[in-house]
């Protein structure tokens, strides 16, 4: 199994080259390319854009030619994608959430398939507060979805959803895409209509701690549609994106975090994608000087939970 990390915060545009090799060298061979980074949520949520979607499409091809190049040079593959997020700002302007639909997003498709990566991952528009219900939040979050399938279809990418968590009356409550059994049932009728694997699920593992979801059996409802996978811990508090196995329930406990139920339920419907951490933060919080050792023992949890699916995966044949 291929094991990845995010490019935040390991990848810089001065230093590409360095970059990309110190993934290698760390122990990983596939990447999640945090196209994110180039628009920043937090902007979007106070209303802010910047210039970088202006770009063209051949201008973004120009842009990212030198990562594509370090990558190749360095061994890693490109396997997935996050498209910048939110894809829809609640209460801000027509003219913001018009750009992010019709300017951002499809030239993140763009980008996507310039890499030749095979799957973005997308966040469902987070409205059931504002809108009455979950069914109208999905409803605007397929039309979005709809929309980019064309490309998805033409380009052979896999937009894929994932669960996601949301504040509500200072909670940490369950946002989009957190019904298995929705979710699966969505992704079949889409990619039905389209004729073409246009939509899949990117199962977030730190999201579902904060919410409370069995991963065993969110991971087995998904079963073939579970494309991608955001793998990072948190204390069930806050969205923290830190190292597996951080925080526990007791001072010399076992992890708070459902570790075994991940590599039950990705054993039992024989998952054949990657193994791929969302632990950007992780290396914003230890010194840079320690960056490349932080990245190794990323890889190597990746390992291990690899060679414990494999075990589990083969007593289940």
């Amino acid at each position: 199994m291929k094991i990845g990390v995010q490019t935040k915060n390991a990848i810089v545009d001065r230093n590409l080259q360095e970059g990309f090799t110190m993934l290698r060298d760390a122990g990983f061979s596939c990447c999640d390319f945090s196209l994110d980074t180039y628009l920043r949520n937090y902007d979007l949520y106070q209303g802010k854009l910047n210039s970088f979607f202006d770009y063209s499409v051949e201008e973004l091809r120009e842009y990212f030619t030198p990562h594509k190049e370090a990558a190749q040079v360095a061994g890693i593959e490109v396997s997935q994608m996050h498209m910048p997020y939110p894809n829809y700002v609640s209460g801000e302007s027509d003219e913001l959430n018009d750009y992010l639909r019709n300017v951002v997003a499809p030239k993140s498709m763009e980008v996507c398939a310039f890499f030749e990566c095979p799957y973005i991952v997308v966040h469902g528009f987070k409205l059931s507060h504002y809108l009455g219900s979950e069914a109208a939040e999905w409803e605007k979050t397929s039309d979005f979805l709809e929309f980019l399938a064309p490309l998805a279809k033409e380009y052979g990418i896999t937009i894929c959803i994932e669960n996601l968590y949301t504040s509500l009356g200072g909670h940490i409550v369950e946002g989009p895409c957190c019904d298995a059994k929705k979710a699966a049932e969505r992704i079949d009728r889409m990619n039905d209509k389209f004729g073409a694997e246009v939509l899949g699920f990117c199962f977030d593992t730190g999201h579902a701690n904060l919410v409370g979801i069995d991963f065993e059996d969110f991971i087995v409802t998904l079963g073939h549609r579970l494309k991608v996978l955001h793998v990072h811990d948190n204390d069930g508090i806050m969205d923290l994106h830190q190292l597996p196995f951080t925080f526990t329930r007791s001072r010399e406990n076992t992890s708070s975090t459902d570790w075994e139920g991940f590599v039950s339920g990705l054993s039992k419907i024989h998952y054949q994608g990657n193994l791929c951490f969302e632990t950007g933060p992780v290396l914003s919080s230890f010194p840079d000087i320690m960056k490349s050792d932080v990245l190794e023992i990323i890889a190597k949890i990746g390992k291990y939970f690899s060679g414990e699916i494999y075990h589990e995966t083969s007593k289940n044949i």
